[in-house]
């Protein structure tokens, strides 16, 4: 049989117990730290208000956002880019990443290049028309974003070079509505 030191007896019996009332604060409080915590630092969920990047992101989708990957590793072209828009930072936007720093963007007959080299944008719908651009060279520091939706989208064709400093995060996924959950790539 253990024998119980006097002692820790005494001392447990002295101490207040906490009411199930206060329990349930402490648990809320601790819930609402962390989830501040996760939004702020971590992860954030976004609304896609617009069709600019269809038919990756579609009007009214809801997307999650990894605030972490861009301390891991430089952004690149064709990631998924939520962002502070340039002309009014109280606005997020979502753009793909097209050209970093130091790259040529020229758009010829609905294929765009980069640094002279056609590139594949299977993300793409078949078939899509849109306006030449270019070339330009991205400054440093800076980079090239598009929507997806290039016949509708108000992206560096028409705002400029997006600042790093204006990254919100990488778009990982899509979890609302639920027929559509899954990666955004």
């Amino acid at each position: 049989m253990e024998q119980k030191d006097p002692q820790q007896t005494a001392e447990s019996e002295n101490k207040p117990k906490k009411s199930a009332l206060r329990e349930m604060l402490e648990s809320v409080v601790i819930a609402v730290l962390l989830a501040a915590v996760i939004r702020l630092f971590i992860l954030e969920p976004f609304y896609i208000p617009s069709g600019s990047m269809e038919p990756t992101l579609m009007i009214g989708d809801r997307i999650i956002v990894s605030k972490v990957t861009y301390l891991l590793r430089e952004p690149k072209p064709g990631d998924i880019v939520v962002f502070k828009f340039p002309l009014d930072p109280s606005r997020n936007f979502v753009k793909r990443l097209i050209a970093a720093g130091g790259d040529t963007v020229e758009i010829k007959d609905s294929v765009l290049y980069i640094n002279n080299k056609p590139t594949p944008e299977d993300y793409l719908p078949q078939g899509l028309k849109f306006q030449d651009y270019g070339p330009q060279v991205v400054p440093a520091g800076q980079y090239f974003m598009m929507g997806d939706n290039r016949n509708n989208s108000d992206d560096s064709r028409v705002w400029g070079f997006l600042d790093k400093e204006l990254i919100v995060g990488n778009a990982e996924v899509i979890y609302w509505p639920y027929n559509r959950l899954g990666l955004a790539k």
